[in-house]
């Protein structure tokens, strides 16, 4: 096991692309880990089948981010089960692009809601158990779109900026107490959200990268897991994306 002890993880939007791919990289190190998952069930139970066939131990949670209960109840069964809870990871998110003269209401709230309020509810239920703990690290997924900007995608990138100042400023309020809060931008993927933007866009994140290429799961889940170890960082966002323009 390549953690100093074993640990108790959250992923939230785990049952799919890079929630997946996190979660099969913490419980590899012999971390526990309690995914949670919305719709996807029959995703989310391969991902506890293809841990537990490693000797792992996982847990999949049926939970709504934009719900308070459902979060609350997402944590506590996480420290019931095993007693403790190290890790936090905000993964779960939506996109629904559009140009912002023609946005509808309801395509606004539904990914605020899952994008930002969904991470603040994660947020202060885990850190409410962190801080009687005076340990955790808290590790948000956002983009690049929330620094830059991407047109169609006025909602998904006012998400994410604002998820970049919820993580330095819970890093403030919570870094007395030793919990570690960061963001990783992890560059276009090609899973399923990503695969479901049209092909422009794709095209687009390739020929604006350094490299010439897209981001894969697993190199951002490995980051992820390498970060999660790291004990004098907090307040950072981390940019895993190539692109430079």
């Amino acid at each position: 096991m390549e953690a100093a002890a074993r640990r108790t993880i959250i992923v939230t939007g785990g049952s799919r692309g890079l929630g997946r791919a996190m979660a099969l990289r913490f419980a590899s190190a012999g971390d526990r880990v309690m995914l949670s998952f919305r719709t996807q069930e029959d995703d989310a139970q391969g991902v506890v089948r293809s841990i537990t066939a490693q000797g792992g131990e996982a847990v999949a949670v049926r939970a709504d981010v934009r719900v308070a209960s459902d979060v609350e109840q997402l944590v506590a069964s996480a420290f019931g089960r095993w007693g403790s809870l190290d890790v936090l990871v905000n993964n779960a998110g939506i996109a629904r692009d559009g140009l912002a003269m023609r946005m509808g209401e309801q395509d606004w709230d539904e990914v605020l809601d899952t994008n930002l309020k969904g991470p603040f509810f994660c947020i202060r239920a885990s850190g409410r158990i962190m801080l009687q703990r005076r340990s955790g690290h808290i590790i948000s997924i956002a983009s690049l779109s929330g620094i830059m900007g991407r047109e169609g995608q006025v909602n998904y990138s006012a998400a994410k900026a604002g998820l970049i100042g919820l993580t330095k400023t819970a890093a403030r309020e919570l870094g007395p107490s030793n919990i570690k809060v960061n963001a990783v931008l992890p560059g276009y993927l090609a899973t399923d959200m990503g695969q479901a933007a049209p092909d422009r866009v794709r095209e687009r994140a390739v020929s604006e990268s350094a490299l010439g290429r897209t981001s894969e799961p697993g190199e951002v889940a490995e980051f992820v897991y390498r970060l999660s170890l790291m004990n004098n960082v907090s307040g950072q966002v981390f940019n895993l994306d190539s692109r430079l323009a």
